[in-house]
């Protein structure tokens, strides 16, 4: 079974999905490394070459591909970038028949996690002011506005306000277990009277 992981930056994907496939014994792929390594260049840099996002989501969508043909994808979590569910991406994901899940946290929540990286996607020590707090703050805001359109077309929606990564991991645990007694129940067998 494939599940796939989104959600708004730095809500958790890659540090739960790890957990998840861990605990699953399943393959994890984060997708954004996935993407720098099947193109040689940082995500910043790839995004640079093309004049809107939805042109480098249908390039950096073969990079999802790419890990779909893997024997190990087969069971595995794939972390995706909070755009997993638009163009070029959502095309693929709703082909590869796998549960998609989007993990939400509230936006004070997420600015405590909240990373900073250079163009070649290394990490950067930030020290944030209160007015840069209120900024991203504001920003994070947008992005859930922005993308909780998109996010409806997932299967599940987890609220991990307030969890640990352990406790998150076992929320999480428990939605995909539902879909995967769906997948593996016998089939019903309906019985027709007549009278």
């Amino acid at each position: 079974m494939r599940i796939f992981l989104t959600g708004v930056s730095c809500v958790g994907k890659t540090t739960i999905g790890a957990k998840l496939a861990a605990l699953l014994g399943y393959s994890f792929f984060d997708l954004d490394d996935e993407i720098e390594r099947f193109f040689g260049t940082s995500i910043e840099r790839l995004q640079n070459r093309f004049l809107t996002m939805h042109s480098y989501r249908e390039e950096a969508s073969k990079a999802l591909i790419h890990i779909l043909t893997q024997a190990d994808s087969e069971d595995s979590v794939i972390a995706l970038p909070p755009s997993g569910l638009m163009g070029g991406f959502w095309r693929v994901v709703k082909k590869a028949k796998g549960t998609v899940i989007v993990l939400t946290d509230g936006p004070e929540n997420i600015l405590q996690r909240i990373t900073f990286y250079d163009i070649d996607s290394r990490p950067i020590h930030k020290h944030l002011t209160e007015k840069e707090k209120r900024l991203y703050l504001r920003e994070i805001k947008k992005d859930i506005t922005y993308f909780r359109k998109t996010y409806g077309r997932a299967d599940a929606e987890v609220n991990i306000s307030g969890l640990t990564p352990d406790m998150a991991v076992v929320r999480v645990k428990e939605i995909v277990g539902q879909f995967l007694s769906r997948e593996y129940a016998p089939p019903i067998i309906g019985i027709r009277t007549t009278g």
